[in-house]
């Protein structure tokens, strides 16, 4: 692709964002072919939406998640910083066609990870890390039928990303704890709706995090210090409507909460 068609790309895209309006898939024109495509138009749809860059999230972190959009592995997407919210936020659903909601770890990066020749392992990357979120994930997509168009048009698209709930730092003991192996229960205006654990994140939310930092390094110029990075959903997601009260309860780190409005 020519930089000409990454901007048409990006544009298309973004006008879709803004109006909450959907596409069957990207003109041919300016289809991206591969991961490196995809990413390169979704750097450009972020500059189009004038917005600082919050952070990062993983798409299809389980078996379950690739085989249900019908791709072959995770998926990066930028999260805007108009779509990061609060604790207790009414989160706006409008015409979201996915309409669900998920459990996810997040992890504040203390320090930039540059793109670089060699792969970052786990421990470096544990090591740059500042904090650790509970994080509420609504995601969206600007195609109308996602799990048909493929992995390089959901990355341009940003990876299905939209709205992102993170909550205060957890208590810094967590790093003795067994991330993999700790259970999320959510529930659905009271009613208990999921249970699952930090393994339905590539098998460990720290393994996560790490195959995001190598994934932005080798394609979008690498995480930096303040980065939130929420790292897949823990549960299988939740069908949401408006007027919902999503709680997630994360066991001894505390519960997340939000509404949904229209």
């Amino acid at each position: 692709m020519n930089s000409t068609q990454v901007t048409q790309a990006a544009e298309i895209l973004w006008r879709n964002w803004q109006s909450q309006s959907r596409i069957d898939a990207l003109p041919v024109h300016c289809r991206p072919a591969d991961r490196a495509q995809g990413y390169a138009i979704a750097a450009a749809l972020a500059q189009f939406s004038g917005q600082a860059v919050a952070g990062w999230k993983i798409a299809a972190t389980s078996e379950a998640g690739q085989k249900h959009i019908n791709v072959d592995g995770p998926l990066a997407g930028r999260i805007l910083s108009s779509k990061l919210l609060q604790p207790g936020s009414r989160v706006p659903l409008g015409d979201n066609v996915m309409r669900v909601a998920e459990a996810e770890f997040a992890f504040r990066l203390a320090r930039d990870l540059p793109p670089r020749p060699q792969k970052y392992v786990l421990n470096e990357v544990m090591e740059s890390v500042g904090s650790l979120h509970l994080s509420m994930e609504i995601p969206d997509s600007r195609y109308k039928d996602f799990v048909k168009v493929g992995a390089p048009q959901l990355i341009a698209d940003t990876a299905c990303a939209c709205w992102l709930v993170v909550g205060d730092a957890v208590p810094a003991d967590w790093r003795e704890i067994d991330l993999a192996e700790h259970c999320v229960d959510a529930y659905v205006d009271g009613q208990h709706r999921a249970r699952g654990s930090g393994k339905a994140a590539l098998g460990d939310p720290r393994a996560a995090l790490t195959w995001l930092v190598n994934e932005v390094a080798q394609f979008a110029g690498g995480v930096k210090a303040g980065d939130i990075v929420t790292t897949g959903t823990c549960i299988v997601p939740g069908a949401i409507a408006p007027g919902s009260i999503v709680k997630l309860d994360y066991g001894a780190f505390g519960t997340l909460e939000a509404g949904i409005s229209r």
